[in-house]
This record gives structure tokens, C-alpha cells and sequence, in this order.
């Protein structure tokens, strides 16, 4: 199931995103970056690992995981998460815990797309993908 998200992809829309990174607690300057940048995400799979590369002018970080299992993530904001990616009704959902904090990425496939909701507390951020 986790085949179909394989491939890379650009980011062509995105909305809420400085909200998120808001509530995330993510700084000024890092919020500007971050919004400024228009990254590449690279999903890849060997064997039952699943690899999800991340790309920008800013700053790259990847992450390797078995669907279910908890593992250690430093987040391109400097996290140190802990961290669960599942596969819920086609979604690839990725749930962060941090100092009693917990935030929720979710990504599904619509029409080619890849649609990527941010989810912090109340706040929700879409940010879309196309396949390159």
C-alpha cells in the first residue's frame, strides 16, 4: 500500500502553513524559511522500510521507519520527537510526541496528488504535492 506514495514530489500549494509552525512553537526566522521554502519530498521503500527524504534550499532531513513502530525523529525545526507512522484507510499517518506536546502529519493521495495536513492543536495546515 505504501507503493503508491513512492516517487518524487514538489510542493505546488500550501495554506495555514505559518499557523502551524506557530503553534508548532517554531521561531520568526525559521517560520520565514520555512514558508519561503519549496521542498522536494523523495519517498522511497527498501524491504518494509519506508524512507520519506525531504529537500529544500533551506535545510534536508530524512527519516527511515517500519509502519507502526516507534522510532527517534529530529524534525527539520530541531525536534527531537518521538515519533509513529501508520497506514489508516490509504493515509500514511505520522503522529510526533515531544515534551507533552503531539502533532499529526497526515498524507493521502487525491487525484495524483499528494495531500499533506499538518495538524497542531486547532490548527490545520494543506499543503499539496505533484509528482515529478
Amino acid at each position: 500500500m505504501c507503493n503508491k506514495f513512492v516517487g518524487t514530489w514538489k510542493l505546488v500549494s500550501s495554506e495555514n502553513f505559518d499557523d502551524y509552525m506557530k503553534e508548532l512553537g517554531v521561531g520568526l526566522a525559521t517560520r520565514a524559511l520555512g514558508n519561503l521554502a519549496k521542498p522536494k519530498v523523495i519517498i522511497s521503500m527498501k524491504g518494509d522500510e519506508v524512507i520519506i527524504r525531504t529537500e529544500s534550499i533551506f535545510k534536508n532531513a530524512q527519516i527511515s521507519f517500519k509502519l507502526g513502530q516507534e522510532f527517534q525523529e529530529t524534525t527539520v525545526d530541531n525536534r527531537k520527537t518521538k515519533t509513529v507512522v501508520t497506514l489508516e484507510k490509504g493515509a500514511l499517518t505520522q503522529v510526533q510526541k515531544w515534551n507533552g506536546k503531539e502533532s499529526t502529519i497526515r498524507r493521502k493521495l487525491v487525484d495524483g496528488k499528494m495531500v499533506v495536513e499538518c495538524i497542531m492543536k486547532g490548527v490545520t495546515s494543506t499543503r499539496i504535492y505533484e509528482k515529478i
